[in-house]
């Protein structure tokens, strides 16, 4: 009967769903992603601009050259106007003839209207089709056919992959990489079975071998354990999970108009939204969300993945929505090795600037990266030809309710009185999942009613592993960098530094840095038993220098606060950053890797906005020299104070492997928090009332 009532349902969830869409046309909202046909649009205008060079020319980078955030800002004060958006603008980057261009696109005029020759350190994203040729060029190599012949693998299970090489002090470069090849036979796992000994340097630009290295031989680890797909498996099984189910009892909350979801009368009952894989047809141009107290945009980037804009929360008491966050986004992760030989030095990844979060998404699986009542958007990055690739389910948005509490109070202090009060948290989670690798990173950015925004990362895949002679620790007399977790299987110790850029405009686009110091003072004149106990002394950054902060040298708390706006108590208005995962490099100032990577130096960073300055690592990461990072840029020490600002947040992993990660890594997961201080006058869900939720009684098969 149960079953009868859900399919009745969903099929009046269906037909109520068509009416909630409206048939608006739909306009670009000035942050949207490119379109497929506008990506289609950049690609005939740049070539058309090289006549005799077209089949040349490489895509290397295609993305919004978004408008100036005083222009943006001046289009969206005035909703009701009849002012035209911004333009749409493409800013693109090329190869051509062994060069690097850097492209503006206008759109509206379907011109190039800038063309320079970058001629700095570094080179840009590296394409997906330049990686896949480079790793299939030693299949036909005749000296690693004798290499792959003399370890006695078929040639038919070997499988390899490109590497980037960084930069270690080399005068002059060339665009590289490393290939290293591992063996399939029994396994899909391939990482878990490297070919060690075996190292082959590709020029990109001529796609040929350019060196070729076998300097040892070491027993290819083996197959025997290391499949984690479950059709696999065999027994016996881990424990029974048993799913979990919800229903939409008061129908949807929301309305779907072009880019936005509206809430349907603010201040009702916001009870769990459930928009089935019926509506995902109808969702896929949606990038402007509102849901419950939140108003944001959401877009896709083929560095940073996943966007999130014009975050704006509504304020019950002042009847409006008041903005907090004008973007925010993964701005670079640095993932060095600990290894020092000769095979493993160069592994010091930068996988945002050199291989790309959005070139690396993955399209979700429903009722398993995203739970059921999920809804899924697509993305679209330019191939190397220029054409738009398309990401299915590359983003997924759910509401959530895990049993978690939003607020509660038990009072049983009045005499004749028991007193409860619980409301349950429902939030909103947008999600993706980019997978670098051997490497799978879950990106959530969280949204809850009491205007917190949690930014969560999970780490899982599969380690990087070394091969070696050993099959028991007691046989290691040497620093092998890393742990023994199968026979003849290094996992190498290696970190993971998440560098967030996030331009927080707390009620407005000028604001300042407070640090709050904890401090214990001692108790003077005996007023009291207590011997000491601790205060708040603040004290504002007046330039970056001031705000370069390491989280374990002493207890503060980092505000973001409007000083020009104070509640009616007479508090600044703000917002707090509550960090994460707190792990520094461990890396000398003077290590090559560490220098491309000196914006890990400190936790957190606060610099005037400037529109060039998005990328923590440089804007051309692969063999940078670090001349062009966070910690370069913050040497010119500029006023933060009042100022409009970014808060550059990192959070960091040190990873030493354990036999629990072996063969698939478990999900390690970590994160921040955005939590408003004195943004409010009160408590903002104090009035919010608690979704409603349908008994259903149990059902039993009787045998």
């Amino acid at each position: 009967m149960a079953s009868l009532l859900l399919q009745l349902g969903l099929y009046l969830f269906f037909f109520v769903s068509l009416s909630l869409v409206s048939s608006d046309s739909h306009h670009h909202h000035p942050l949207d992603s490119l379109t497929p046909s506008e990506f289609q649009q950049v690609q005939a205008i740049v070539k058309g601009s090289n006549p005799g060079s077209s089949h040349n020319i490489t895509f290397q980078y295609v993305g919004l050259d978004e408008p100036e955030k005083p222009t943006l800002l001046s289009w969206l004060s005035n909703p009701n106007s009849t002012t035209p958006p911004p333009p749409r603008r493409a800013f693109v980057i090329t190869r051509l003839h062994g060069q690097t261009h850097e492209i503006i696109v206008d759109l509206s005029s379907q011109s190039v209207i800038s063309d320079k020759v970058y001629t700095g350190h570094g080179y840009p994203l590296l394409t997906i089709e330049e990686q896949v040729a480079a790793s299939e060029l030693p299949l036909t190599y005749p000296p690693f056919l004798a290499s792959i012949k003399r370890r006695k693998l078929k040639l038919s299970d070997v499988v390899c992959s490109t590497f980037s090489v960084g930069w270690f002090g080399e005068e002059k470069s060339r665009r590289i990489l490393k290939i290293l090849c591992f063996y399939t036979d029994g396994t899909v796992n391939l990482y878990m079975r490297p070919i060690e000994g075996v190292s082959i340097v590709v020029d990109l630009d001529e796609m040929k071998i350019v060196e070729y290295h076998d300097r040892s031989t070491v027993p290819v680890p083996e197959a025997e354990g290391t499949e984690y797909r479950l059709s696999k498996q065999m027994p016996p099984f881990g424990p029974h999970l048993h799913g979990v189910s919800a229903m939409q009892p008061d129908g949807p909350g929301f309305k779907i108009n072009g880019h936005n979801i509206r809430v349907m009368g603010f201040g009702q009952d916001i009870t769990i939204l459930y928009f089935y894989i019926l509506m995902q047809a109808y969702f896929i141009l949606i990038t402007c969300n509102r849901w419950a107290n939140w108003d944001f945009h959401v877009s896709f980037d083929a560095r940073a993945g996943l966007i999130i804009s014009l975050a704006s929360i509504y304020d019950l008491q002042k009847h409006k929505f008041r903005r907090l966050l004008y973007k925010g986004y993964l701005s670079e992760l640095f993932v060095p090795y600990m290894d020092p030989t000769e095979e493993w030095y160069y592994k010091t990844f930068f996988d945002l600037g050199e291989f790309g979060f959005g070139l690396c998404t993955v399209p979700l699986q429903p009722s398993a990266d995203c739970p059921s009542n999920a809804v899924f958007m697509d993305g679209y990055y330019a191939g190397q030809d220029g054409k738009p690739v398309k990401v299915s389910n590359a983003f997924c948005i759910f509401e959530q309710e895990a049993g978690r509490i939003m607020w509660r109070h038990t009072e049983l202090a009045i005499p004749g009185e028991n007193i409860r009060e619980v409301r349950p948290e429902v939030s909103l989670v947008v999600r993706m999942v980019a997978t670098v690798g051997n490497y799978d990173y879950v990106i959530d950015w969280e949204f809850k009613p009491s205007g917190s925004i949690k930014v969560g990362v999970g780490l899982t895949g599969i380690l990087e592993v070394k091969g070696v002679s050993y099959t028991h620790t007691s046989q290691i007399k040497e620093d092998v960098y890393g742990t023994l977790l199968a026979h003849n299987t290094i996992g190498v110790n290696h970190d993971h530094f998440l560098t967030y850029h996030l331009d927080l405009d707390v009620d407005g686009y000028a604001n300042s840095f407070v640090k709050a110091n904890l401090e214990t003072k001692r108790v003077q004149d005996n007023i009291s038993p207590r011997k000491s106990y601790w205060t708040v002394v603040s004290e504002t950054a007046k330039t970056e220098s001031d705000a370069q902060i390491q989280l374990r040298s002493k207890p503060v708390e980092l505000i973001v606060v409007n000083p020009n706006k104070k509640t009616k108590l007479g508090n600044y208005i703000g917002y707090r950053l509550i960090p994460g995962s707190l792990s520094s490099p461990l890396l000398s100032d003077d290590d090559y890797p560490q220098i491309r990577g000196a914006f890990t130096k400190y936790d957190v960073w606060v610099t005037p906005y400037n529109k060039t300055e998005k990328w923590a690592g440089g804007l051309y990461m692969d063999q940078s020299r670090g001349d062009d990072t966070l910690a370069i840029w913050s040497q010119r020490n500029r006023e933060i104070e009042n100022k409009d600002i970014v808060l550059w947040y990192t959070m960091g992993f040190h990873h030493v492997p354990c036999q629990e990660d072996f063969p698939v890594m478990p999900i390690l997961s970590g994160g921040f928090e955005l939590r408003p201080t004195n943004f409010f006058d009160r408590n903002p869900v104090l009035k919010t009332k608690p979704p409603t939720h349908e008994q259903w009684s149990n059902c039993t098969t009787k045998s």
